[in-house]
């Protein structure tokens, strides 16, 4: 199974094809399982923003996997396949977790370092897990991605460094209108781009802030949590608000025209000699591209703050600069830690075949010499057990650290078969179930300084030591994983990688292992 990326963004399509591509509510739910449900497809999410439809998955094909998407997307959106083709992109495997690493970060964005990101693939991930798309693969890579995200920010400052799309957008609204002081605003919706305007526009002390919506609840609690002069009205009274206002913020996700140039020109607007701006922060468009037209009227949208984003130097080159070291880094030891993972069940599985040999031979000695006293029998006991632990010392450590370079499984694979190990043995210990847990105390640090990586160990582990009726076999398993995570997490320190990556992972292997490695007691869930 392998990472795969289908999408397509503001830096390979038009805006006009993202409009067709765009997809929220039911439709995007619909979209998720037609993906999910795809013959080389085993989990799947979909990241939709105002500039970006991606598509996330874990395939077992990446030619089958690429087609279905790409069919899927074209069928969606409407675009002939031949069209949609030439504006997606495709990543693969470590390509695709470097490319999600990069979006949570904000350095794919349209205006870099925003931080809206991180909730959109909060939101995401949210949605594929409750609508059962999500698998353990996907799982850690988007939770992952968060912890990135977060990172990122909190060191480089990136998120600060790049403006917000609104900040970006009333930039521009500055200087076609002078400075937004005594300004009258309108912003129409009330979600979460079009709060971020209306808190703007207060902390820039607008004169008045009126919030048009759908829901007049939604209006009037965004309303009142303004510190400038504010009411909420219904969209039946948006013609009036539109001839009083000076500036227009729209932002519906409605599937037409919000504002018309004609709805503009009934007002009087274009005829009154008052100039006025409209920032159009929808897709698909909100506002008549046709008000331009209109005398002192001014109107950007997304391609224009595109422009005004590509033409803007102070973006924070540094902290660009910074963030992409924090994603090689932070790749490297995913998937370093990943790779680590995925050979530890065979060494947990060797070692355990080990250990029944080893049990089986001294049963066999004590029943062909009942009479050894105690002290020879620990004395034989150890020295067979030391014997089987330095042949398996050399076999074991290098195969974790070839596990570690690109295509290591396959060393995995070698060793399986050199050993005659029972296939059925490493899946057994690498079984997991993704817990149904929020996303978001798991996926990013914590606030009041507790290790969530920690956190979710002590969730989920069955602790070894305490386990009743531990045998020999669970010992060795529990000493074994216990060797490939302190191992792992040991290589990748003295690498110079993230160590809360391995830490995350090897927590995850412990858990699984033990929990698998313990036997089932009676009145326990099996």
């Amino acid at each position: 199974m392998s990472i795969l990326v289908v999408g397509l963004s503001h830096r390979s399509a038009p805006v006009a094809v993202l409009e067709r591509a765009a997809v929220a509510g039911d439709d995007l739910v619909k979209l998720l399982h037609a993906v999910h449900a795809s013959a080389n497809v085993a989990e799947a999410a979909i990241v939709s923003t105002c500039n970006r439809v991606e598509i996330y998955a874990v395939v077992e094909k990446f030619h089958g996997g690429v087609s279905a998407i790409s069919e899927l997307l074209a069928l969606h959106s409407g675009v002939p396949l031949d069209d949609l083709s030439r504006h997606l992109y495709v990543h693969y495997e470590e390509r695709a977790v470097q490319h999600v690493f990069a979006v949570a970060c904000g350095l794919e964005s349209m205006v870099v370092g925003e931080g809206q990101i991180l909730g959109q693939i909060r939101q995401a991930f949210r949605l594929a897990q409750e609508e059962g798309t999500l698998g353990r693969d996907l799982h850690d890579v988007l939770q992952q991605s968060l912890r990135v995200g977060k990172r990122a920010h909190h060191e480089t400052g990136i998120d600060k460094a790049g403006a917000s799309l609104v900040s970006v957008g009333l930039d521009v609204a500055v200087r076609h209108l002078g400075p937004l002081e005594d300004v009258r605003a309108l912003v129409v919706g009330a979600g979460s781009m079009s709060s971020l305007a209306a808190a703007t526009l207060s902390r820039a002390g607008a004169r008045e802030v009126v919030i048009a919506n759908r829901t007049p609840a939604r209006a009037q609690r965004l309303a009142e949590s303004l510190d400038v002069p504010s009411r909420a009205i219904g969209l039946a009274e948006l013609d009036a608000a539109l001839a009083e206002a000076d500036l227009v913020v729209s932002c519906t996700g409605a599937a037409g025209l919000v504002i018309t140039a004609e709805q503009l020109a009934a007002q009087g607007i274009g005829a009154d000699g008052r100039r006025r701006f409209l920032l159009d922060l929808a897709l698909p468009h909100d506002v008549d591209r046709a008000v331009r037209d209109l005398p002192g009227v001014g109107l950007a949208g997304l391609d224009d703050l595109r422009t005004a984003q590509e033409a803007a130097e102070a973006i924070g080159p540094e902290a660009v600069e910074a963030a992409r070291r924090i994603v090689c880094a932070e790749v490297e030891a995913f998937l370093s830690a990943a790779r680590a993972a995925a050979v530890a069940p065979t060494v947990v599985a060797l070692r355990s075949k080990a250990a029944e040999v080893v049990e089986a031979e001294l049963a066999r000695l004590s029943g062909r010499v009942p009479e050894m006293d105690v002290r020879a029998r620990k004395e034989i006991e150890q020295t067979v057990r030391r014997v089987v632990d330095k042949l398996l010392h050399a076999p074991t450590v290098r195969v974790k650290e070839l596990a570690a370079a690109p295509g290591g499984d396959s060393y995995a694979d070698a060793l399986r078969e050199l050993f005659d190990l029972d296939p059925k043995a490493p899946e057994a210990v690498a079984r997991a179930d993704i817990r149904e847990a929020d996303v978001p105390e798991a996926a990013v640090p914590r606030l009041d300084g507790r290790d969530p990586n920690q956190e979710c160990a002590e969730a989920d582990c069955v602790s070894p030591a305490s386990a009743p009726g531990r045998d020999a076999l669970s010992e060795a398993v529990s000493d074994a994983v216990s060797e490939v995570v302190a191992d792992a997490v040991s290589d990748a320190m003295s690498d110079g990688v993230n160590a809360e990556t391995v830490n995350a992972q090897a927590a995850s292997v412990r858990a699984v292992s033990a929990r698998d490695a313990v036997p089932a007691h009676e009145g326990d869930e099996t």
